[in-house]
């Protein structure tokens, strides 16, 4: 995998709310762009401050984070370990779930009406499923691997990340690719982009093996804000967990819901300048 592009760290106590800026309807993705087309205007500067800390399963290694209404769909990996599940976000309780083959590794996942479209790592196998049932109704081939999935409602197009720069446009439907844009920061390839969430024209991502969350304008790849989501597990429950890894926005407000790969607990945030 491409190292991680720095993205910095800054510390100071969590205080007073501020929501979030709410972005314009993008426009259709383009082709893939070269690195530095992108404008490198300076991205705003944000943290994560936590309003609600929830049970979360320590044995889950969360690679896709969804909510719909008070359900959260959540998607896990590991050879002989993935599966998809819905949850009871603020109980933590696993409604349901369904065990992926033992040779898949499951990653990122998101909602279109009544389908879940769910990746594998490096199978290149997207599962269609049912969203009540989360049984199997099909399944769809990429190149690649794969890593986040969202549904970007008002473009009309699912949004996929392979752990590069790389951001591909889909079809929600048959799942084929459309267009691509290359993720910039400040002008510069931003690599590891990882678990996507799809809101109000933008997508938000994880940065894998970072603490950092960034927005990313999806009609021209650059990244407009950066989020330091640092210091939300204390020091006694940081020795099984693994890195930040899920983010999923609650519906009519400007919070989000975030957890990370093997975490005992996930934390309702909201996003505001440093």
């Amino acid at each position: 995998m491409k190292a991680v592009r720095s993205l910095g760290r800054w510390t100071g106590a969590v205080v007073a709310t501020v929501a979030v800026a709410v972005l314009p309807a993008t426009s259709a993705p383009r082709e893939t762009e070269p690195a530095g087309a992108a404008t490198s205007a300076t991205p705003e500067r944000l943290r994560a401050e936590v309003v609600g800390s929830y049970p979360h399963d320590p044995e889950a290694f969360t690679q896709g984070f969804e909510l719909r209404g008070d359900a959260l769909y959540e998607s896990t990996g590991r050879y002989g370990d993935s599966d998809v599940r819905v949850v009871d976000w603020e109980s933590g309780t696993v409604e349901h779930r369904v065990e992926l083959p033992d040779t898949a590794f499951g990653e990122g996942l998101t909602l279109v009406d009544d389908t879940v479209w769910q990746l594998t790592w490096r199978e290149g196998t997207a599962f269609r499923r049912d969203a009540e049932t989360l049984e199997e109704t099909g399944r769809a081939s990429y190149d690649g691997e794969g890593w986040g999935l969202c549904y970007a409602e008002d473009a009309g197009h699912l949004v996929m990340s392979d752990g590069s720069d790389e951001l591909t446009f889909r079809d929600p439907a048959t799942f084929e690719a459309l267009s691509s844009t290359s993720v910039t920061l400040d002008g510069e390839p931003l690599d590891n982009v990882n678990e996507l969430e799809c809101v109000d024209g933008a997508v938000w991502a994880n940065v894998w093996q970072s603490d950092d969350i960034v927005r990313i304008d999806p009609a021209s790849g650059a990244v407009e804000a950066v989020v330091d989501a640092s210091g939300l597990l204390p020091e006694s429950e940081r020795e099984d967990a693994d890195v930040l890894n899920g983010i999923a926005a609650l519906p009519d407000s400007d919070a989000f819901l975030l957890t990370g790969k093997l975490w005992p607990r996930s934390f309702l945030v909201e996003f505001v300048p440093e």
